[in-house]
């Protein structure tokens, strides 16, 4: 094993601009022991001159990267810790690109953090039928309920549908106490979570007692014909082939539908194809339907969730 070469780089931030540093820096440094964690360098700062020190293969990286994420504070964007973990996992890419991107929610603004995320959204604007397929923590469901919140406001739908399949219950809710909505409420959480942040609780459960807003298993589907809508399913990789079939052909005129999923969850018994699956291989090259594949890269949680992603697909390959 050959010893590792060390070396060090100088660069200086421009602008030189005292506030533009002190953000880009961080409270405590935090910003910069960021970037020394990822990649095994150290770095010394004055004004705006920076000093790395590390690996010759990988200071250069790092350099890009600090450059990369200054330009980005000089242009407005607050380098939050998400923002950070966002450019840190994708060094090439420029952020100043994605803040274009903004959807506004009578709560806040959301932008994607990468390009898969700005792909999957632009995807949802000019495609009828979308899939969303990656591990946890990607932005799936939280930018598939930006844009159905969107796409209602602009009055492009009359409703939003949200359907979660409930692979712990059997699908045989009838099992579970409580009425409808409390039979399904565990299962769509994180879709009730997203849309409060974005709407407010009070304004989210005034939709919900209106009808705006519907919660509809899976199971209870089959005959209907969803008009005019903006539905999400999510978890659907715990569909059945049949189940995704009927889900997919309850489409009706004006309707958006997202379908997400991560194949690396399926609950479904081990004899039982994931709907999910299936039906990317199926309606792959179908005109209409588009298909964003996320990766461990497009992981806005905290860094070590992209650390074990990655540890279990290798585990998996080997």
């Amino acid at each position: 094993m050959q010893d590792q070469q060390t070396s060090s780089l100088h660069l200086k931030l421009e602008p030189e601009n005292p506030k533009y540093i002190a953000a880009f820096v961080g409270e405590l440094n935090g910003n910069i022991k960021l970037i020394e964690d990822k990649f095994s360098v150290r770095i010394f700062h004055k004004g705006n001159e920076i000093k790395i020190e590390g690996d010759e293969k990988v200071i250069e990286e790092a350099s890009n990267t600090i450059q990369n994420l200054y330009a980005n504070c000089c242009s407005g964007i607050e380098l939050s810790s998400d923002i950070i973990h966002a450019a840190l996992n994708n060094k090439k890419e420029d952020l100043r690109s994605l803040k274009e991107y903004v959807i506004k929610t009578p709560r806040k603004q959301i932008s994607p953090r990468t390009t898969n995320q700005e792909n999957y959204l632009a995807s949802i604007d000019k495609h009828e039928i979308n899939f969303g397929v990656g591990p946890a923590g990607t932005g799936k469901t939280y930018l598939a309920v930006a844009k159905a919140i969107e796409f209602l406001l602009l009055e492009k739908v009359d409703k939003i549908v949200l359907i979660r399949p409930a692979v712990e219950a059997g699908e045989k809710l009838g099992f579970l106490p409580g009425d409808l909505n409390q039979k399904v409420d565990p299962y769509l959480r994180p879709l009730y979570d997203a849309l409060f942040e974005m709407l407010g609780v009070d304004k989210a459960n005034r939709l919900f007692e209106r009808d705006i807003i519907e919660l509809a298993p899976l199971a209870y589907l089959r005959g209907r014909t969803l008009n005019n809508a903006f539905i999400i399913m999510d978890e659907s990789q715990n569909t059945t082939i049949d189940q995704m079939k009927m889900f997919l052909t309850r489409t009706g005129f004006g309707s958006y539908v997202v379908v997400n999923g991560d194949m690396s969850q399926v609950d479904l018994p081990k004899n039982v194809l994931s709907g999910l699956r299936h039906a990317i291989g199926v309606l792959k090259d179908v005109n209409g339907i588009s298909i964003t594949e996320f990766n461990s890269k497009d992981v806005v949680r905290h860094p070590l969730v992209k650390k074990i992603i990655d540890a279990y697909a290798d585990h998996e390959n080997s």
